[in-house]
């Protein structure tokens, strides 16, 4: 049986880890640049996922710093995450091709919207 599909949120916290380690803030960021805003996680939604990502050993904390007096955790993708994150953008994208292949098939319809 394969593992349940993510939510999009997930997968776009796993997506801004990918590449480096990110504290809260730029993680935020990073998935509001890579959606074009579409996607700007609230402050509460974005710890809560953190929190179970590490819960589930998908992120790990890379380091701790101090910035202005306040701490700060930096956050990083595990191996599991890695490969969880590989399976879920393989799965997105077997649903993006047979989408593709369905329209490309699919005679346009002559009825109005």
């Amino acid at each position: 049986m394969s593992e349940r599909a993510m939510q999009e949120p997930t997968v776009m916290v796993l997506t801004a880890l990918a590449d480096e380690p990110r504290h809260g803030y730029a993680i935020a960021q990073e998935i509001k640049a890579m959606t074009g805003g579409r996607v700007a996680l609230r402050t509460g939604a974005l710890y809560g996922a953190l929190d179970r990502l590490l819960a589930d050993g998908l992120i790990g904390i890379d380091r701790e710093e101090v910035v202005d007096g306040r701490a700060r955790r930096i956050f990083a993708l595990s191996p599991a995450g890695r490969a969880r994150l590989e399976t879920e953008a393989e799965r997105l994208a077997e649903t993006a091709r047979e989408a593709r292949r369905r329209l490309s098939a699919a005679r346009p319809s002559t009825s109005a919207p």
